[in-house]
């Protein structure tokens, strides 16, 4: 496996670790979602609510194929 390959993985387990953590925190869900969406603003990141929700969906979807 190339070096490259590696980090991509970890990378990209690291934003689905932190997603899911964020989606199941004890937190009211409607909160979280407005946090991430403040966050994604301040990088100059703009997300609709209704484009965080089909986001949620999502991943969702990937985590119960799992």
């Amino acid at each position: 496996m190339k070096a490259i390959h590696v980090i991509s993985a970890v990378i990209g387990g690291a934003i689905a670790g932190a997603a899911i953590g964020l989606l199941v925190a004890p937190e009211k869900g409607d909160d979280t979602r407005k946090r991430i969406i403040k966050a994604l603003k301040e990088k100059g990141i703009s997300l609709k609510k209704d484009k965080m929700e089909k986001l949620v969906d999502e991943i969702e979807d990937q985590i119960e194929n799992i």
